[in-house]
């Protein structure tokens, strides 16, 4: 043998080696399959017969989707392949050992009622007063004598001098209206000081060419507001005519913030709701004011709508063009809530994994609404008290797919009581009416701490049109209020001091 290995080539004693290990494990891996089969194999069969009276089918349950006809080895991983048994109720739920709940770390929470206090966060900037413009005319025709030094971007004050304007055609009218004074004719003298209206005198020139008794036809266009000079006309020595636009000054008191929110949070904005904003300017000051309007159109590129609120600027600290963090807070209601991560949108539709007794869990399509602090609005397909799954959802979706469970839909929700048969609680506060509608009414409050609740303008129902008799818009008031389902409801208010 020895010698035969020595006339063999180097290759040759590669290839004998390599055929030779590769028999070895040939033969202990057929060793190894014979033992398992008898084996583990006989207590898997047994295992299957004991669990399940009658099986449906096996399937691997890394792919679940693919199923056979026999027990054996999975064709896709190194495992046995899992009967399905049958006899389970699809409407049981998927059924899960109660020891091993914890070692798939599945964690439960009660659906409840509470009051959403969603705060949405976008980006504004701030912008000139558009319904605060004036447009500086003369009313008669002339030439520019002085401009006083003016260009575009000043920021004036109302009654603060633009332009000096020559008006010749004055002199001859002014100078008739003395003549006429002097004549006494006092009808006359009325007539001539409509006339001179008529050229675009104003009643205060008329008055003073009268009472001086010398004629001026020089004239000088103020401001009529204050603000910035955004757009200016005039410069000296030139010729103007009577409506030619000479200047055009915008307000910036209050200053408008325009802000930029999501299409999908539309429906959370309204006007007359307040916004607070942070600027980089003044990192350390929050700036607060109304919405006073929503523009109508959508930007297509960011799909965004344009919300504008005021803000107060005495001190014209606020410049036209500053960025700033706008935030708004929507109207507060009491609404059933459960924690955000316990909803599985499958993109068809909105699902919660339910608990339900002895183990089971049941997938139940729900309509939910708006998201805040981790917590989700759900407006139909669960009831106050049910348990929901938050941990270890989607390993129980994929079971009940993988079963053919029913989701349970939307309408077949139980009616659970909010309040029982206790009376509801009475919450009390004061404030100032902002509004007053038909059955409802909008106060400006301060905290109630037993709901943890900051001050808010918010909108209440009221029980009757009796409750808010005598009562008026900016009045001070003291009120007590319950939380039901449809949101709080006003039970007593009276004027403070009452």
């Amino acid at each position: 043998m020895g010698a035969a290995w020595d006339r063999l080539s180097p290759r040759q004693k590669s290839w004998t080696m390599a055929g030779t290990v590769a028999l070895i494990s040939l033969a202990a891996g057929y060793g190894l399959s014979q033992l398992g089969e008898g084996q583990g194999g006989a207590s898997d069969a047994g295992g299957s017969a004991t669990e399940c009276e009658e099986v449906l089918y096996w399937y691997d349950p890394m792919v679940p989707g693919q199923h056979f006809d026999e027990p054996g080895n999975s064709p896709f991983m190194d495992m046995q392949l899992v009967p399905k048994c049958a006899g389970e109720e699809a409407t049981a739920g998927v059924r899960i050992d109660p020891g091993l709940v914890q070692n798939f770390g599945i964690r439960t929470t009660e659906a409840e009622y509470g009051v959403l206090e969603p705060e949405i966060t976008v980006t504004g900037v701030l912008a000139y007063n558009e319904r605060d413009i004036a447009i500086v005319q003369p009313r008669a025709g002339g030439y520019v004598q002085r401009t006083y030094g003016r260009a575009p971007d000043d920021v004036v004050g109302r009654g603060a001098p633009l332009a000096d304007i020559l008006v010749p055609e004055w002199g001859g009218a002014q100078q008739e209206y003395l003549a006429v004074l002097n004549s006494g004719d006092e009808e006359l003298a009325q007539a001539m000081r409509e006339r001179m209206r008529l050229l675009g005198m104003p009643p205060g020139l008329i008055s003073s060419v009268g009472r001086n008794g010398r004629p001026q036809s020089t004239i000088t266009v103020t401001a009529p507001i204050g603000g910035a000079i955004t757009s200016l006309g005039v410069r000296p020595g030139m010729t103007v005519m009577a409506g030619q636009t000479l200047a055009e000054i915008t307000g910036f008191s209050p200053i408008w913030l325009e802000a930029a929110v999501p299409e999908t949070q539309a429906a959370n904005v309204r006007v007359g709701q307040p916004v607070s904003a942070t600027l980089t300017a003044f990192p350390e000051e929050r700036f607060s004011g109304p919405i006073v309007a929503i523009l109508p159109s959508a930007e297509d590129a960011s799909r965004t709508i344009t919300v504008r609120a005021q803000l107060p600027n005495a001190s014209g600290r606020l410049k036209p063009g500053m960025f700033a963090q706008v935030s708004l807070t929507p109207d507060t209601r009491r609404a059933l809530l459960v924690p955000s991560e316990a909803v599985i949108r499958t993109g068809r539709r909105t699902i919660v994994m339910v608990k339900q007794d002895e183990g089971g869990f049941m997938p139940a399509e729900v309509r939910i609404g708006r998201e805040a602090g981790g917590r989700t609005e759900v407006l139909a397909g669960l009831s106050a008290g049910e348990q929901v799954v938050t941990s270890g959802q989607f390993l129980l979706d994929s079971e009940a797919s993988l079963t053919g469970l029913d989701v349970r839909p939307v309408d077949q929700a139980d009616d659970a009581s909010t309040g029982g048969e206790d009376e509801p609680a009475t919450f009390g506060a004061t404030g100032t009416i902002q509004s007053i509608a038909n059955g409802s009414v909008t106060l400006r409050h301060g905290p109630v701490p037993r709901l943890d609740w900051p001050a808010m303008t918010m909108t209440f129902r009221t029980k009757s049109a009796a409750q808010m008799r005598g009562l008026e818009t900016g009045d001070r008031v003291r009120f007590t209020f319950t939380q039901q389902d449809a949101g709080p409801r006003i039970e007593s208010i009276t004027r403070a001091g009452q």
